[in-house]
């Protein structure tokens, strides 16, 4: 048997900007031949080093920032201030993974935009993108998107400029999400607290539904007769 392998700390950060087709961010395309979402469309970001904790005086929210800003610098040649950033959602990965992260998810402006600049290892390609556009993208099968990236996006699909997306955010409730990801109905299921299937990892169980379901490489989710304890991660459409 293998050993468990350490969660390691990591953050990414969504760059905002804004456009006449609406909000804008930047999706960056990880190669292919990754071992961790190889060929899918990302956020800029990446691990905490112990450079990043030394200069956040050991605060690991502070490192995280810091850590996101530097990422987006060393992947796509962009600067976000950390100061500026707001803490959209916190996720860690499926225990079903090889290789876990601890990931703070951050919304940023950009104050000065820069070039993009790719670094042609990690990262093969970049987008800005409205996030409308974006999603719609993503439900024709056409960009690859891991849940916590989709999620972030169909949140900041609410809002109609960067302003408004800063502002709302920093007074909203950023959720810390440990999925279940279990393999179901030819596809793939990422249950989350408050669904029946949570804690026995079983999606086939009677009950609430708190979950995104992949089928042909398009997420969609579910939310229906769950507990108030456990909000959506994301609004609702209104009925």
């Amino acid at each position: 048997m293998s050993e468990t392998q350490p969660i390691r700390p990591a953050s990414t950060v969504v760059l905002l900007r804004d456009s006449d087709e609406g909000l804008e961010t930047l999706l960056l395309k990880r190669n292919k031949a990754l071992a961790f979402a190889g060929g899918f469309w990302v956020f800029p970001g990446g691990s905490l080093d112990a450079e990043d904790l030394a200069a956040a005086g050991g605060d690991e929210e502070q490192a995280a920032r810091i850590a996101a800003a530097r990422e987006a610098m060393e992947e796509c040649g962009q600067q976000p201030e950390p100061q500026d950033m707001v803490l959209l959602s916190h996720w860690t990965t499926p225990e079903v993974e090889r290789k876990r992260f601890s990931t703070w998810i951050y919304a940023a402006p950009l104050r000065c935009e820069d070039e993009v600049v790719i670094d042609g290892g990690e990262i093969h390609d970049s987008r800005w993108l409205p996030v409308q556009q974006a999603l719609d993208e993503h439900r024709a099968g056409e960009l690859a998107m891991l849940p916590p990236t989709w999620i972030s996006l169909m949140i900041l699909s609410n809002y109609r400029n960067v302003e408004e997306a800063i502002a709302r955010e920093r007074e909203n409730h950023s959720p810390r999400v440990l999925p279940v990801l279990v393999a179901f109905d030819g596809g793939l299921v990422a249950l989350y607290r408050g669904d029946a299937g949570y804690d026995a990892a079983d999606p086939t169980l009677p009950g609430p539904r708190h979950r995104a379901c992949l089928r042909d490489g398009v997420w969609s989710y579910i939310y229906d007769q769950v507990d108030p304890e456990y909000p959506p991660l994301m609004p609702l459409p209104q009925e």
